[in-house]
C-alpha cells in the first residue's frame, strides 16, 4: 500500500515582483486553496490538527514577467520565429523569468519571522522548503487546518477552514498542500483476484511468461527497429513514494535480459527512496514505469525516478535538474484545490525544452468531477490506452483498438482548448470546441504485461492501465530526441504536443501514427483524432522521422558567452556558427542592444557554413559601468539566428604604482648617492603620494625631496642615501613605501656599502 504521508504539507507560495512596502497588508494568493466540501460545510469538523506538530512546508515563488514568458512560449515552437527550439537554460529562465532576488528573500524573512526553518532552496529560486508548527503555520497564513470526514472515503483528511491571508509586502500565488483532501493514485489496475479464475489472457503474442508483453515487445512493435536507443537521452519519472531495485532487477533476470542504464533515485524533500512491501509500501507503479521507459529506450545515458510527497516538489526538481530530462513521465493523478497551481512548473518545462506524459486515467470517459488532473492540463502531453496485438514474441504491431478503460474526453477541470488543437476539434464530432480535448495520444494499456513488485512473485497478464503507455511514450520520445540531435539538431523537440498535431492534420498522418478506428472507452474510436485515443499510436520509425526532420538552417553560439572589459579598452569573442540540414550559404553577422560608447566589429563579417568569427567589442572611457546584453543576429535571406554575449563594463580600479631608478645603488663609507623615485597613477586615481623607507642595517639614512608627490599622486621623488663611517660594510635592503588615498605601494633599492 503506497505510503500515506497525510502530515506532509506543501506550502506553495508565490510572490509577486511588487515592491516591498513598509507596511504588510494580509492578502490572498492568486488561486484557490479552500475544498468545497468544507466552505459549504457538507463534511462534518472531527477536530484540529495538534499545534505543537510538525510540518515540512515549501513556499514557491511565482514567475516575473508573464507576459514576455507566454509570448516567448508560442515563439519556441513558432517554425517562423527566429526563438524556434532556442530553449532556455535554467540560469536563463531565472534570469529572465524567475523571481527576483529580492523577492526571494522577502519569503525567507516572511518564514523566519513566522518560526520556520529552512531546509533548502532551489536554484531557480521558485521553492524555499521550510519546517514548522502547525501553531506556526496558521498564524503566519491567518487560517485554521481542521481535520473533517471525508464524504466519499472512509476516512478523515486535514483542510485550511477559509483563505489564506499571509502578511506579506507581496502577494502569493498559491498555497498548496494545505490539505490531503485528495491523495495522489496511480493510474494501473489490476484484474479482480475473485474473478481471475474466469478471465483469460489478453496477451497471446508476447515474449514473456504467459505471453505476456515485456518492455521489449512495445518497443519491436511500436518502433519496429533497433538502430536508435536513447543513446545520450536521460528521462525522469515522477513518483509519490521510493522503490526497491530488487524489483526491478528481478524482471530483468526472470526474462533473461540486461538493463545498462545507470538509475538515479533522487528524493526531492526528504521522501524516503526506499519502498518495501515489509514497510507497508507498494512499488508497482513504480517498477511499471521504469520497465516500460527502460524498455523503449534501452540505451538511454540515466533514467531519475524523483520521489516526492508534493507535487511542488517533484516537479521543480524535474524542472531544475542538471543536467535537465527532455522527457518526463507522470503515472499519477490527483484532484488540487485549484487546477492551476503548477502551471508556473508546467511553463517552465515547455521554456527548457522538457516535455511531460501524462497518463490520462483507468477509468473510461471523463465526466463531471473525474480525478483525471493533471493528464487535461494544456501543459502536458494526456496519454491514452489502447489494446495492442502483434505478429508474435518480439513482433510488429499487428492490430489495435480502444481500451475501454481508458480515459479521454473534455477537460473537467474547464481548462480552455489550446490553439494547437482548434483545427483538429472543428473536424471531430464528439470534441468541444472551447475546451481541452484528451488524449493527445495513445499506447497499450491492456491487461497483457508481465510485472515485478513488492519483492515477491511476479504476475502475467494481471496488470493493465495508462500507467504503463505513459511512460511508453516518453521512451519513444527519448528515441525520437536521439535522432533530431544526430541529424545535427542543437536542441530537443521540447513540448511535442504542437508538432503532434501539425503531423495529425497532414497528408502523412496515416503513415506515422497508428490511426485507431475500433472500440470504445465511452467515446468511440474514430478515423482521425478521437476523444478514445487520440491520434493513436507511434508507427515505427515513420514518425520519428517525422518529428526529426531538421531543416536546412544554422545555429549561432558565442564563446565566452560573457565578456568582462574595462572602460578604454576593448574584448572579443568567438562567434561560431553550425550548420544542419547541408545549409551552406553566407550568414551576415551584426550586434543590436549595446550601449553608446560601444562598437562591435566582426572579422570576418559573414561566415559561410560552418565556421567561425572573431567579434571585438571596443568600449569607450565614458561608458557607464554596467552589465548589457549584445544580441548578435546572423541573417542569411529569410533566416535569422541569434546568440547572446553578455558585456560586463567595469571601472577601471584607481591606483599608482612606484618604481625605482636605479635599482641598485653603490656608496663608500661617509659618501652619499641619489635615486628616482617615479610614482604613476590609473583608473581615475586622485590622491598625494606620501613616501617613507626602511633599511637593513644602521648608520645609513634616508631622505625625500619632495616627501610628498602631490595629488593626483604621478611625479618624481630623490631619495638620497647616505652611509656614515660606522655603516657596516656589505649588502643592504632599502624598502621604499608609498602610501595615498587607502593604497600602498612599495619598490626596492640594493644598497652596497664598501671601504
Amino acid at each position: 500500500m503506497i505510503r500515506k504521508l497525510l502530515f506532509l504539507l506543501t506550502l506553495v507560495a508565490t510572490v509577486s515582483g511588487a515592491a516591498i512596502v513598509s507596511q504588510a497588508q494580509p492578502q490572498t494568493p492568486v488561486t484557490r486553496h479552500t475544498r468545497d466540501a468544507v466552505v459549504s460545510g457538507r463534511v462534518p469538523l472531527v477536530g484540529h490538527l495538534p499545534a505543537s506538530q510538525s510540518m515540512e512546508i515549501t513556499l514557491v515563488l511565482q514567475h516575473r514577467n508573464q507576459p514576455e514568458l507566454d509570448q516567448l512560449l508560442k515563439d519556441l515552437y513558432d517554425r517562423t520565429s527566429p526563438s524556434f527550439r532556442e530553449f532556455l537554460t535554467v540560469e536563463q529562465f531565472t534570469e529572465k523569468f524567475g523571481p527576483s532576488r529580492g523577492d526571494y528573500e522577502t519569503v525567507k524573512s516572511f518564514a523566519k519571522a513566522h518560526g520556520l526553518q529552512i531546509l533548502s532552496t532551489s536554484r531557480n529560486r521558485m521553492n524555499l522548503q521550510v519546517r514548522g508548527s502547525v501553531e506556526n503555520i496558521e498564524k503566519a497564513l491567518n487560517v485554521t487546518i481542521g481535520v473533517y470526514q471525508h464524504p466519499t472515503e472512509n476516512r478523515t483528511f486535514f483542510a485550511v477552514d477559509r483563505e489564506p491571508t499571509p502578511d506579506m509586502p507581496v502577494r502569493l500565488w498559491s498555497i498548496s498542500g494545505l490539505d490531503n483532501y485528495s491523495i495522489p493514485k496511480p493510474m494501473f489496475k489490476r484484474i479482480d483476484a475473485s474473478a481471475k479464475s474466469n478471465a483469460k489472457s489478453d496477451a497471446t503474442t508476447g515474449s514473456g511468461p504467459s505471453q505476456s508483453f515485456l518492455g521489449s515487445d512495445m518497443r519491436a512493435a511500436y518502433y519496429e527497429g533497433t538502430a536508435l536507443t536513447g543513446s545520450g537521452q536521460s528521462l525522469g519519472l515522477l513518483e509519490y513514494a521510493g522503490t526497491d531495485l530488487t524489483d526491478l532487477n528481478t524482471y530483468f533476470k526472470n526474462v533473461n535480459q540486461t538493463n545498462n542504464v545507470p538509475i538515479t533515485l533522487l528524493s526531492t524533500d526528504g521522501t524516503p527512496t526506499s519502498c518495501t512491501a515489509k514497510q507497508g509500501c507498494d512499488d508497482t507503479e513504480q517498477t511499471i514505469d521504469m520497465t516500460q521507459s527502460l524498455g523503449m529506450a534501452p540505451g538511454m545515458s540515466s533514467l531519475v525516478m524523483y520521489v516526492g510527497s508534493s507535487d511542488s516538489a517533484i516537479f521543480n526538481a524535474m524542472a531544475t535538474a542538471d543536467p535537465l530530462n527532455a522527457q518526463l513521465s507522470s503515472s499519477w493523478v490527483w484532484s488540487p484545490a485549484d487546477p492551476n497551481t503548477d502551471n508556473p512548473y508546467f511553463e517552465e518545462f515547455a521554456l527548457q525544452g522538457q516535455n511531460l506524459f501524462q497518463a490520462a486515467g483507468d477509468s473510461g470517459a471523463w465526466g463531471k468531477g473525474s480525478e483525471v488532473w493533471p493528464a487535461d492540463s494544456v501543459y502536458v502531453t494526456s496519454v491514452g490506452g489502447t489494446d495492442l496485438t502483434t505478429t508474435g514474441p518480439g513482433g510488429d504491431w499487428a492490430s489495435e483498438t480502444a481500451w475501454s478503460d481508458g480515459g479521454g474526453g473534455i477537460s473537467p477541470n474547464g481548462f480552455a482548448i489550446p490553439s494547437w488543437q482548434v483545427t483538429t476539434a472543428e473536424g471531430c464530432s464528439r470534441c468541444s470546441q472551447t475546451l481541452r480535448n484528451a488524449p493527445d495520444v495513445s499506447a497499450n494499456a491492456n491487461f497483457t504485461f508481465y510485472v515485478c513488485a513488492d519483492q515477491t512473485a511476479c504476475s502475467a497478464n494481471e496488470y493493465g492501465g495508462t500507467s504503463f503507455a505513459a511512460p511508453m511514450w516518453a521512451g519513444y520520445l527519448a528515441l525520437a530526441n536521439q535522432q533530431l540531435i544526430s541529424n545535427g539538431s542543437t536542441s530537443t523537440l521540447g513540448f511535442v504536443n504542437p508538432i503532434f498535431y501539425q503531423i495529425g492534420l497532414s497528408s502523412s498522418y496515416d503513415l506515422d501514427f497508428h490511426d485507431i478506428t475500433s472500440g470504445s472507452n465511452g467515446y468511440s474510436a474514430t478515423t482521425g483524432y478521437d476523444l478514445a485515443t487520440g491520434w493513436g499510436s507511434p508507427n515505427g520509425d515513420n514518425l520519428i522521422n517525422a518529428l526529426a526532420v531538421v531543416s536546412a538552417g544554422f545555429a549561432l553560439s558565442a564563446s565566452p558567452a560573457s565578456v568582462t572589459v574595462l572602460q578604454g579598452a576593448s574584448g572579443t569573442s568567438t562567434i561560431t556558427s553550425t550548420v544542419t540540414g547541408g545549409f551552406d550559404s553566407a550568414v551576415t553577422l551584426s550586434a543590436s542592444g549595446q550601449p553608446a560608447g560601444v562598437t562591435i566589429t566582426f572579422n570576418p563579417p559573414s561566415i559561410t557554413g560552418t565556421g567561425t568569427s572573431t567579434m571585438t567589442i571596443a568600449v569607450a572611457s565614458t561608458t557607464a559601468a554596467n552589465t548589457y546584453y549584445i544580441t548578435v543576429t546572423g541573417t542569411s535571406g529569410s533566416i535569422a539566428e541569434t546568440t547572446t554575449v553578455t558585456l560586463k563594463v567595469t571601472e577601471p580600479a584607481t591606483n599608482f604604482t612606484i618604481t625605482a631608478s636605479p635599482k641598485s645603488l653603490g656608496l663608500n663609507l661617509g659618501q652619499s648617492g641619489s635615486v628616482k623615485i617615479t610614482t604613476t597613477v590609473s583608473g581615475g586615481f586622485d590622491s598625494a603620494v606620501a613616501l617613507s623607507a626602511s633599511v637593513t642595517g644602521s648608520h645609513i639614512t634616508v631622505s625625500f625631496n619632495p616627501a610628498t608627490i602631490s595629488a593626483p599622486g604621478s611625479g618624481h621623488s630623490v631619495m638620497t642615501v647616505s652611509a656614515d663611517t660606522g655603516a657596516v660594510q656589505g649588502r643592504h635592503t632599502i624598502t621604499i613605501t608609498g602610501t595615498g588615498g587607502g593604497v600602498t605601494h612599495t619598490t626596492t633599492v640594493t644598497l652596497q656599502v664598501e671601504n
